[in-house]
């Protein structure tokens, strides 16, 4: 029988209620994976940083029967240096085995807590040296959209508390139910962690040609040797004009957002198909199995065989 996953989710004073809602709408579109319970330290009604307070059915004593905990973000003036002793209590009941989550300034929450003395983190990063001056045990990367270190999983801005969401469907479940996921909530289904948080240009100057006909024309022929100078081309630019205009519109250079393409259509394959690893590998555009094996071993630190026995088990519980 299939196990259903509980996610809790604790609501401190002033939570943004963008950010508070987001684990109920994208793991809650998961055909019922999860169940996803909102808390307060005390059960009692929380102040948002908006001008309404959000009621709750639970109190911090549902922490302990969590799978996955998430922490959501509270207002810059709210950031803990510490932990106030109704909170520290919350925290302490959260079991040693469950997964834990921050949106936003969440971290904040959890490295006041010392969860993440001696592990990579990050936040967002309009707070990220104040981050990184309150809590120096915390190797802080303030330059990607999520960061998972053993069970500790933080996210930067309001956004990608969506990213983050789906990479636990997608960790949980495979590629095909995260799709599906980020199809019913019409957000875009995959951006890798290590995508920049901020993106200087993110919509063309007016007059300005974007590269998103030329990603989509990339997208269909991933099997094929693409080269930068075959990108620029279709888009009728020079090479140094389409690489920074890329890099403006997506955060990441061509060649390193064609590597993260095709290693997402491996992880598909390799969860939906029997194809073999070089057979896989010549679909999705690398030279050789071994190449494969490389890209996705940085990517998600597993090897291909690995990556599908899970999938394969995954499949065969549910």
């Amino acid at each position: 029988m299939r196990k259903t996953e509980r996610v809790v989710v604790l609501a401190l004073d002033g939570a943004y209620p963008f950010e508070l809602g987001i684990p109920s709408r994208i793991l809650g579109a998961a055909d019922g994976r999860y169940e996803v319970l909102t808390c307060t330290v005390d059960g009692q009604p929380v102040r948002t940083n908006a001008d309404f307070s959000v009621t709750v059915d639970h109190g911090a004593d549902i922490l302990a029967t969590a799978d996955t905990v998430v922490i959501t973000s509270v207002p810059p003036a709210r950031l803990p240096d510490e932990l106030s002793g109704e909170v520290a209590a919350a925290l302490a009941r959260i079991p040693a085995a469950a997964r834990v989550v921050s949106i936003c300034t969440g971290a904040f929450v959890l490295a006041a807590a010392g969860l993440l003395d001696g592990r990579r983190a990050t936040t967002h990063w309009q707070v990220a040296d104040r981050f990184r001056r309150t809590f120096p045990r915390v190797t802080l990367d303030p330059d990607v959209l999520f960061v998972e270190d053993g069970r500790f999983l933080t996210s930067a801005g309001a956004a990608s508390g969506v990213d983050i969401c789906l990479h636990l469907v997608r960790s949980d479940h495979g590629s095909e139910l995260a799709n599906t996921v980020a199809r019913r909530c019409v957000v875009p289904p995959f951006r890798d962690g290590g995508q920049a948080q901020y993106i200087e240009q993110p919509v063309p100057e007016q007059g300005a040609a974007s590269t998103a006909a030329t990603r989509a024309w990339v997208l269909e022929r991933l099997g094929e040797p693409l080269t930068l100078a075959d990108l620029a081309g279709h888009a009728r630019m020079s090479l140094r004009t389409f690489a920074r205009r890329f890099n403006d519109e997506v955060g990441l250079s061509p060649g390193r957002w064609l590597i993260q393409q095709r290693v997402a259509r491996a992880r598909h394959l390799l969860e939906s198909s029997d194809l073999s690893v070089d057979q896989i590998a010549g679909q999705v555009g690398f030279a050789t199995g071994a190449s494969l094996r490389q890209h996705l071993h940085s990517a998600i630190g597993v090897s291909p065989q690995a990556y599908r026995r899970t999938f394969q088990a995954a499949r065969q519980a549910h």
